[in-house]
């Protein structure tokens, strides 16, 4: 079971977004896509969610080219979380995280198997006790909690999130990571967009780095994200520290 890239190339709105892009995301795995603002990660994600058609390379899951797929069998096995959590009908929490069920449901209607995944879903993003609120009510952080457990509760094989961490706050960005993480350690690939370098540091197993839409560095997150790549990326002058727990914390001191 893989995912990969290979020499993709988006050209959007006349501009090129990715270049020559090539990579093979693992199961079992997360990988943080990282770059600064404009660097082709949001696209990187919607190429592999379908939402792109590349103008050059290939998208392939298992082997087979992605345009080649059945649409229904790769709405089972890849689930995909917006940047953006906007909501534009009035809808109850419930209702919307079983959506995720749809691409698994037969045509009588919900199975046992189906509430059970809601449910645990709904656990697990700890939005239970908003089931019955309706998802404009809510607040951003909210939203974007609800809408990822609409993803999980298709059980994808791959899970695609771009940002799941805007609008949450401390609490809940540390529960997000520890349950990205539980979903790698389950067998499934999580292919995740973010920011924040110590977020990426905490939770990656491998990171891809992105600049300009093209890879600056692909690998093992320790061995990636060290001071001279992240210069290269973003421009900055770094220093890695470690934590009281062991882990690694990226201290950003200025611009180069």
């Amino acid at each position: 079971m893989s995912l990969s890239v290979e020499n993709l190339g988006l050209v959007l709105g006349g501009r090129t977004v990715l270049d020559a892009v090539t990579a093979t995301f693992a199961p079992g795995r997360v990988t943080a896509v990282l770059g600064p603002n404009g660097a082709g990660k949001s696209s990187l994600l919607g190429c592999l969610a379908g939402l792109h058609r590349p103008n050059a390379g290939v998208v392939r899951l298992d082997g087979v080219d992605r345009a080649a797929s059945d649409p229904r069998l790769l709405a089972r096995r890849i689930g995909y979380l917006p940047q953006t959590a906007d909501v534009h009908w009035e809808i109850d929490v419930a209702t919307l995280v079983g959506l995720g069920r749809f691409p698994h449901r037969q045509c009588w209607g919900s199975s046992a198997e189906d509430e059970a995944a809601v449910a645990a879903a709904m656990a697990a993003t700890d939005v239970a006790s908003l089931a019955t609120r309706i998802v404009n009510t809510l607040s951003g952080g909210e939203r974007g909690r609800v809408l990822l457990a609409r993803v999980l509760a298709g059980t994808p094989d791959w899970l695609l999130a771009d940002e799941p961490l805007a609008s949450l706050d401390p609490a809940h960005q540390f529960d997000v990571l520890d349950r990205l993480r539980a979903i790698a350690a389950a067998g499934a690939g999580v292919v995740v967009v973010l920011h924040d370098l110590n977020q990426a540091a905490r939770v990656a197993d491998d990171v891809l780095l992105l600049r300009g839409g093209r890879v600056v560095g692909f690998g093992a997150a320790e061995a990636v994200l060290v001071p001279d790549t992240i210069a290269t990326t973003y421009g900055v002058t770094t220093e890695i520290t470690r934590a009281s727990d062991g882990r690694r914390v990226i201290v950003n001191m200025g611009r180069n």
